[in-house]
């Protein structure tokens, strides 16, 4: 007889990974993410895990499904952290490896993202690349037509920019990124893209880029096609409910019927049991429960199955969000029905594209009603009239929506089946945002729905401050000619209630009536009595007039009578609703698109489908140190995109690895008895709980120790603060700076007493002392190995050493390798950020605004130890010496307090220094009433008072470029036109506000003493090590290019290009000592010196053996010269210790003008528009140096604008993931970017007359701070705004960040009722 393949049980888990088959059984952990698996299954680490919450973007993959029926390939980003791994049965998944690699082929993706300058710290990289190849495979998959021009993608440059909407990039500032998405675009304009290596300006084609082709993306494995269509087979004679084997513990269902003979089963209980469809919910509830059995709902057809009839469409549960959207607008693309575009539109807002595609409409239905989960589409639901089929122990109930949310919680034993959406098509449809032509000779009934939400990111990913919808009937009264509600649902959600709610009380009173000012009025009156945040609600009257606005915003245009039945509202080509339009419907003829007074009060985002309008970036290449001065790729930038660059939990994990995790005080002050831990833990196999006691006899108790002091390790026996950490739990298991890349370090005993550490440290010198202190070892038992950071900004620095100290400690005491990687709660916890301050100051001035004498009081949070904080008083006054303040002096003090050590942050003391600056200055325009700019203009300094301020930086006339700059930028930028553009503008516009800012910069930073080493290898290749670490800011590329320069000089004539023929290898403590600290932004200038150097000093060793070969041979070659030296026994490798010595200090400018939009009724602000100007001197390298003045500009905004760092009452930080924290993303950057580096290199005593670009572009986005004051206050000159009136003060405070609550506030949080009353009163 024949033998066959044996095919495996129909049960197990069969999958692909970059084509690769794998396969599960029931033995393997249920509760394995898809990125467990992939980092420690496979050989692959592209995928990174940077928050674990489906909040980031770093574990993007690409999911792949096979419809056999259909012979059809889907594709889906999904977040590898949160998809269970054993739920990919027959799944394909591509990580960013699987697209191409660096010896068989980059992929476009991976070259385009290289070449447009788009990867930095390159963390975020792999998730950026996987979640634009999902867009173009998705975008390939739904085309129809012929095929794009070749080289693109079905793609538009705006479906391009959104495909990385969801993406967190905390280096870049997102402008190349966008770049390289829109790269494939086929309706792009390649010279609208930025600065890139494939073109000059002006010469740009498309054969230019790494070619793309359709088809080159998630192949589907033949194989596992076929086992599809055997198993198909297969499944037609059985029902497989569960995984082999009698102790399995992952359970697929084929029926409701099956689902609930399984629950009854004596194998399943309910507090040990899961169950999933998506587990997308694991990313907003971090468990510490492990499940013993999982149950996954996907293969019960009725959780699946989409029907529809004449009331409406029905969903099944399992449905994910992203489909959902799909059937909406499919089902709404005849502009028939009012609700079921704008459902799908603000359904687009939730969560980002990869959460979306495997979260399920029923999961998150369920999460509102168990869970209390701030759901947005709970709220649009409700309002549209939604109803649910649940089935219970005793059979299925259809209930409304409303209430399925008032039950009790949901249990496993209560099934959520489908959700029926009703339909909504009259014969007259219209749109409160379209305009009035009524003429009331008749009556009509015509529909109105709108979606509302207002949150800190326009496009989603951000849990909003509320959340509502309305429906409305209305009808015009013939005799009166108001427009009346006949019927209205009003839905609110988000706002610190347990679930979304009816404003049942604003309901009753509206209906019925004639819709007015005095009723809209007392409408908003009893709507506050409705809306009301449970108590610990964050911003709780915030929240109220929040729904107050939205209600507002929805009913005001009806006592204008501007509403018309139409079958739908587009402006200009967009829709006409609020933040919810629907894009598929034509526009309406019979819609009178001068909407004055309708756009006056339209509360929402702007209707553009591009996320950037324009962006620009002027450069000037230097050609005097070539290859030094050329805008040259980032070294590494294509190992980061393809997920072949190693960090440091990138190295494969040593035979007998442990893992350990911190554990942390909650308390302050809190004396430490002992440390046990939850039973419900022990299936994490502990194998030892590390604390103070474990130091070895000659060691200590130090976490970090730097110039001003030690701080301990462990806190012991009291502890000083929350998130001080008390231990180590080692397992055998694994598990705002806001770095993608939190700690982590690896440590590996060897032998003779000795120990390796591999940690993400920008101080790997300070690292190997501290470990060696703790230890009680000489130092050359540390070796310390840095190779590459994903993303410092100063958090790597002093706040690295605790944890590659107890990792040492650990893998030490146990005498195994243990390995420790934070998790991004526990990261925020114990790592601190920016020092908070307190500043009073007196301030004498003139009448013309020249200001005459300051003084400052300076008190400095710490935190609970010393770190750097003495250097922080320092930094805040050189940066707030950026006027001429006349007589100035200062007291600072540095406050001890029981809160986690506050540590160095990009700008350390100069941001808020800086910032504080503007804070005068505005403040003295205020009292003056004059233009806060005037009064700049008339402080900054002269040449003679630079002197006086910053006398160890002499500066003369000529290296001064800050007036210059300032002169180019207000002209270059149209300031004054704008000034002119905005007043006329505020004065037309009643609910928006713009307002515009300039501000300087002067900048001091100090160079240090730096080791470079440059070796020549047998064959001709170049080895160059220095102290400095590569954190994403370009120093690798950057000492490449100098290690070319310098030993090119051997050849007068440039001949010999050696630039890859450079490689920079990894920071070793017991190879390049004294490496010293990578902060301060001059790290990587003093390192090319250091290597320029080491170069001269071979340059000299082979000048002399060259002449001699010339002499013989004529021309000599590089090869041939170093063949020569090995034989002639030259030393061909040198060390330089680069002193900078008197000129080590010097300062930079720089000034940026932004322009900022304010919503008065919701308190969102919007950067239109940033120019900047920044003097780099003589850049080493224009594209890099580009990327960290946009990417230290955006980080700034995320300061001033958006980062709000909460704490408890006991010091702990709240704010403590993706959830809570908002860095910016790609739709919170400026629309209008532009971007010039000056070139002025004028001081031939700084390297190559270059200049530091990591720090101080950071300070100018105070700018945009300054411009949300501008608006607000030419909002609070109107009536109904708050502070009007001839006797309020017109200066006002403006908190950092200035979140959306904050702007409210200023601008009134009962504006919408003041603006109400004066209607009602005028009448």
């Amino acid at each position: 007889m024949a033998s066959s393949t044996p095919q495996p049980p129909p049960s197990a888990a069969v999958f692909a990974v970059n084509g690769q088959r794998f396969e599960l059984r029931g033995g393997d952990d249920p509760g394995a993410t898809l990125l467990d698996f992939i980092r420690t299954r496979t050989r692959f680490t592209g995928p990174k895990l940077g928050c674990g919450e489906g909040g980031c973007g770093a574990c993007v993959v690409l999911l792949s499904t096979y419809d056999a029926a259909a012979d059809q390939v889907s594709h889906a980003a999904v977040s590898s952290c949160l998809t269970l791994v054993h739920g990919l049965h027959h799944c394909a998944v591509t990580t960013t490896e699987g697209l191409g690699n660096s010896r068989d082929g980059l992929h476009a993706v991976h070259a385009r993202f290289a070449g447009f300058h788009a990867s930095q710290c390159g963390f975020c990289t792999p998730g950026m690349c996987m979640s634009l190849a999902a867009a173009l495979a998705g975008a390939e998959g739904k085309g129809s037509g012929p095929p794009p021009r070749e080289g693109f993608s079905r793609l538009t440059s705006a479906d391009a920019e959104r495909a990385v909407v969801g993406n967190l990039c905390r280096c870049t500032g997102y402008r190349p990124i966008a770049d390289a998405c829109k790269s494939f675009a086929a309706d792009v304009d390649l010279e609208d893209l930025g600065l890139n290596s494939f073109w000059k300006k002006g010469d740009a084609h498309v054969d230019k880029l790494p070619p793309y082709k359709e088809g080159s993306i998630g192949a589907f494995p033949e194989f596992l096609k076929a086992e599809i269509r055997a198993s198909l087979r297969i499944d037609k004679c059985m029902s497989a409910t569960v995984m082999a084997g009698s102790e399995s513990s992952w359970h697929r269902p084929r029926s409701v019927e099956e689902y609930y003979r399984l629950i009854a089963s004596d194998s399943v209980d309910g507090s040990g049991t899961k169950v999933v469809a998506g587990n997308t919910s694991s990313g907003v509830y971090r468990e510490a429960e492990v499940y013993d059995r999982y149950i996954d709902l996907r293969d019960i057809p009725e959780l699946n199955s989409v029907s529809k009839d004449s009331e409406g469409v029905q969903i099944g549960a399992a449905t994910s969000i992203s489909r959902v959207i799909e059937i909406l607008r499919r089902e709404g693309d005849d502009c028939k029905d009012v609700i079921f575009g704008k459902i799908a539109d603000h359904m687009e807002k939730v969560s980002s594209h990869y959460v979306r595609n495997t979260a399920t409409l029923g999961g998150n239905l369920v999460m509102a009603q168990r869970d209390e989960f701030p759901s947005d589409i709970a709220t649009i639901l409700l309002a549209a009239g939604s109803s649910v089929c649940i089935q219970v122990s005793s059979g299925k109930l259809n209930v409304t929506l409303d209430e399925f949310l008032e039950m009790p919680p949901c249990d496993y034993k209560t099934l959520l089946l489908s959700i029926s959406v009703p339909h909504c098509t009259p014969d007259n449809v219209s749109s409160s945002a379209g305009a009035v032509n009524m003429t009331g000779d008749k009556t009509e009934s015509s529909l109105l729905f709108e979606t509302y939400r207002a949150a800190l990111r326009p496009l989603g990913n951000a849990v909003a401050y509320l959340n509502c919808a309305f429906f409305a009937q209305i009808s015009s009264d013939e005799s009166s000619g108001s427009l009346i509600l006949e019927k209205l649902n009003l839905a609110f959600g988000a706002f610190g209630t347990r679930h979304a709610i009816r404003g049942r009380d604003v309901e009753k009173y509206l209906v019925g009536k004639p819709i007015s000012a005095s009723v809209l009025l007392e409408a908003c009156t009893v709507l506050k009595k409705s809306i009301v945040p449970k108590e610990g609600t964050t911003h709780s009257a915030y929240r109220s007039s929040l729904a107050v606005a939205f209600l507002f915003t929805f009913l005001y245009p009806m006592t204008k009578r501007n509403v018309k039945p139409a079958r739908s509202a587009r402006l200009n080509g967009h829709a006409a609703s609020d933040t919810n339009g629907n894009p598929n419907c034509p526009p309406s003829a019979d819609i009178d698109l001068s909407l004055k007074e309708t756009n006056s009060v339209k509360s929402g985002l702007h209707n553009n489908d591009h996320i950037l309008e324009s962006c620009k970036q002027i450069v000037e290449i230097s050609k005097d140190y070539l290859p030094v001065g050329i805008p040259a790729k980032k070294v590494g930038a294509e190992l980061q995109a393809s997920g072949e660059a190693v960090y440091v939990d990138d190295i494969p994990s040593p035979e007998g690895c442990l893992y350990g995790a911190f554990v942390y005080s909650t308390k302050p002050l809190a004396h430490v008895n002992s440390i046990e831990l939850d039973p419900s833990l022990e299936q994490l196999k502990t194998v030892a709980v590390i604390t103070v006691k474990d130091i070895p006899k000659g060691g200590g108790n130090f976490g970090a120790n730097t110039i001003f002091g030690p701080e301990p390790l462990f806190g012991d026996p009291l502890t000083q603060c929350a998130g001080e950490p008390l231990g180590i739990v080692v397992k055998l298991n694994s598990q705002y700076y806001f770095y993608m890349e939190t700690q982590t370090a690896l440590a590996i005993p060897d032998e003779d007493n000795c120990m390796v550490v591999y940690s993400s440290s920008q101080c790997p010198e300070a690292a190997q002392n501290n470990i060696a202190t703790c230890l009680g070892l000489p130092c050359h038992n540390v070796r310390v190995i840095t190779r590459r950071v994903g993303g410092g900004f100063g958090g790597k620095a002093v706040r690295s050493l605790p944890v590659a100290a107890a990792c040492a400690l650990a893998a030490f005491k146990l005498r195994r390798p243990v390995r420790m990687y934070l998790d991004r709660k526990t990261d925020m916890i114990m790592t601190g950020g920016r020092h908070p301050m307190k500043i009073c100051y007196s301030i004498g001035f003139k009448s013309d605004g020249k200001v005459t004498g300051l003084h400052v009081d300076l008190f400095i949070n710490a935190g609970m130890t010393m770190d750097i904080s003495p250097i922080i008083p320092h930094n805040f006054i050189e940066a707030l010496k950026k006027y001429n303040w006349g007589t100035f002096s200062y007291d600072a003090k540095i406050c001890k307090t029981n809160i986690s050590t506050r540590s160095a942050m990009r700008g350390p003391g100069e941001v808020q220094g800086s910032y504080v600056a503007e804070a005068i200055i505005e403040h003295v325009a205020s009292v003056l009433s004059t233009d806060a700019n005037l009064v700049r203009q008339r402080n900054i300094h002269t040449v003679e008072s630079l002197a006086l301020f910053h006398s160890e930086c002499l500066e003369n006339a000529l290296g001064y470029t800050l007036p210059s700059i300032c002169n180019q930028l207000t002209a270059s930028a149209n300031y004054q036109y704008r000034s002119e553009i905005i007043q006329t503008f505020n004065k037309t516009s009643q609910w928006k506000k713009r307002g515009l800012s300039f501000v300087p910069i002067v900048h001091k930073v100090l160079s240090r003493p730096t080791p470079g080493k440059v070796s020549i290898l047998n064959d001709g290749s170049i080895v160059v090590e220095v102290g400095g670490i590569e954190l994403g800011q370009g120093l690798w590329t950057k000492v490449k290019q100098m290690a070319a320069f310098g030993l090119g000089q051997l050849w007068a004539d440039r001949s010999q290009d050696l630039l890859e023929r450079v490689r920079v290898i990894q920071a070793d403590t017991l190879s390049v000592v004294q490496g010293g600290w990578t902060t301060g932004s001059t790290t990587s200038e003093c390192s090319c010196e250091a290597v320029r150097l080491a170069c001269n000093i071979m340059v000299d060793r082979l000048k002399s053996l060259k002449e001699q070969l010339q002499e013989k041979h004529g021309k000599v070659s590089w090869d041939g010269l170093i063949s020569q030296a090995k034989m002639a026994g030259v030393d061909l490798s040198a060390r330089e210790y680069y002193i900078p010595g008197a000129s080590g200090s010097y300062l930079n400018y720089g000034a940026a003008a932004s322009e900022a939009e304010i919503d008065l009724l919701t308190g969102a602000t919007t950067v239109l528009r940033s120019d900047l100007i920044y003097d780099c001197g003589q850049s080493l390298n224009p594209a890099v140096d580009m990327g960290q003045v946009e990417g230290a500009f955006v980080q700034g905004i995320g300061y001033f604008m958006s980062e709000e760092y909460v704490t408890n009452t006991d010091g702990l930080v709240v704010s403590d993931g993706t959830w809570t924290y908002k860095i910016p993303t790609v739709d919170t950057i400026p629309k209008q970017f532009n971007v010039e580096l000056r070139n002025s290199g004028f001081h031939k005593k700084r390297v190559l007359s270059s200049k530091a670009s990591g720090e101080p572009p950071l300070l100018l986005a105070a700018s945009v701070h300054c411009a949300t004051r501008d608006a607000i206050a030419a909002a609070r000159k109107e009536l109904h705004c708050c502070g009007s009136g001839p006797s309020s003060p017109s200066f006002f405070e403006l908190e950092v960040p200035a979140i959306m609550p904050v702007v409210k506030e200023l601008c009134g949080l009962d504006n919408v009722e003041k603006y109400l009353e004066t209607l009602v009163g005028s009448k």
